[in-house]
């Protein structure tokens, strides 16, 4: 999988939420309970009737979503551990992987008293699990990347499409660059980031001087890169200041040899890129060295990923880490009284959570806007060019 390029508090409670992160993320030892399978309850410990929460994964789906919705449920169990609230019971429901399993999943959460559902992974799943939830008055916070399932009630924590383009046109705007270029995939996430990348540049007070979009084939490339680079070339005034690319490791390998083909003087003209860029191999190719992309800060992953090997000696999937945050926020809001709880109020406050991935806030229309940092492309990896915020300012952006 590539990446598809997050919790506690970030008011009073984030300082005692990130603490316990930071204390949690060194423990050598492993959860003593788990998320059942079949509704019981976990780490009640005698304490009350509880706060009742339901996580939704196809724990019997096809294919590898029963590894990743394992992985999901593994990254749950250990944020129940290392947040420690005796008060929360949180059961794993089996959606099947299909809409009518995650419905069925749904009722039987609902039934039992959840006040909050974590999941599902895919987006007919959400859809078929979204007016169960809202009959009942409970809030979804799902891990489907298609936005058109968010809304109502509905909220994904995923790493949406366009979410990370903002971060990187501001950065962009505050070092000088007003003229770009756009090579977008002429797919459903190409045409989704164009339009984000679009506003973003006239809200920044920039222009775009030229878009060309390309077939997902190295062949197809070749005459969208030539067009964009003729304003770009080496010994010729650029007519541009960057060329916007928001490519991943399955397009972006093929496309960053043709900028040296046609010439591009890449270095006086910046390369842009979204989080779609963060893989190791990256800097192997000359062309990127010194570009620039927006990304969640690489610290978090990898220290989550460092704490989830020791526990299941095995890697956590990308995705893991939405449900370790997930399963944090529901802790961290856990503490407010019943209904106001996991209100919308509550969920989508300004100040939004602390996460593995760094600050998010869940947006009243169902989005998610994350705290990103800037990354510069270098020949071993990438290093920080910009510190994701360390708070949000103002109402959520909407995209």
């Amino acid at each position: 999988m590539t990446f598809q390029t997050m919790i506690k508090t970030v008011a009073a409670g984030l300082l005692a939420l990130t603490a316990t992160l930071g204390c949690s993320i060194n423990s050598s030892r492993a959860p003593d309970a788990s998320l059942s399978s079949t509704g019981a309850e976990s780490r009640t410990r005698g304490v009350g009737p509880g706060v009742k929460v339901a996580i939704l994964l196809p724990l019997t789906g096809q294919g590898n979503a029963q590894q990743i919705a394992k992985a999901l449920k593994q990254a749950g169990e250990l944020a129940l551990f290392d947040f420690d609230n005796p008060n929360v019971q949180i059961a794993s429901k089996d959606t099947r992987g299909t809409p009518e399993g995650a419905q069925a999943a749904a009722r039987d959460a609902i039934r039992e008293g959840a006040e909050l559902i974590i999941g599902p992974l895919f987006a007919n799943e959400v859809a078929a699990v979204a007016p169960e939830a809202k009959r009942a008055g409970v809030p979804v916070i799902a891990f489907s990347s298609d936005q058109k399932v968010a809304g109502d009630g509905v909220y994904l924590l995923s790493f949406l499409a366009g979410g990370d383009v903002p971060r990187i046109v501001s950065y962009a705007a505050s070092r000088g660059i007003k003229r770009y270029a756009t090579l977008t995939p002429q797919t459903d996430y190409g045409r989704i980031v164009e339009q984000v990348f679009t506003r973003a540049v006239r809200e920044s007070g920039g222009q775009i001087i030229a878009s060309q979009q390309y077939p997902p084939d190295a062949n197809g490339m070749l005459e969208p890169v030539k067009q964009i680079a003729a304003l770009a070339k080496k010994g010729e005034p650029a007519q541009i200041d960057a060329i916007f690319m928001p490519a991943a490791t399955d397009t972006l390998p093929f496309l960053a040899p043709l900028m040296p083909y046609y010439s591009v003087d890449t270095a006086n003209v910046k390369l842009l890129g979204t989080s779609g860029w963060d893989f190791p191999s990256a800097g192997k190719e000359q062309s990127l060295l010194g570009a620039w992309y927006a990304a969640p800060d690489p610290k978090g992953w990898q220290d989550f990923t460092r704490r989830y090997v020791e526990t299941y000696s095995d890697v956590p999937p990308r995705l893991a880490s939405l449900a370790y945050d997930a399963v944090s926020l529901a802790v961290s809001l856990s503490g407010n009284p019943p209904g106001r709880r996991f209100s919308p109020q509550e969920l989508t406050r300004a100040s939004g959570f602390a996460g593995v991935d760094g600050l998010f806030r869940l947006r009243p229309d169902g989005g998610v806007e994350r705290g990103l940092a800037v990354l510069e492309v270098q020949r071993y990896g990438a290093q920080i060019a910009d510190p994701a915020p360390s708070a949000f300012s103002g109402a959520p952006a909407q995209y």
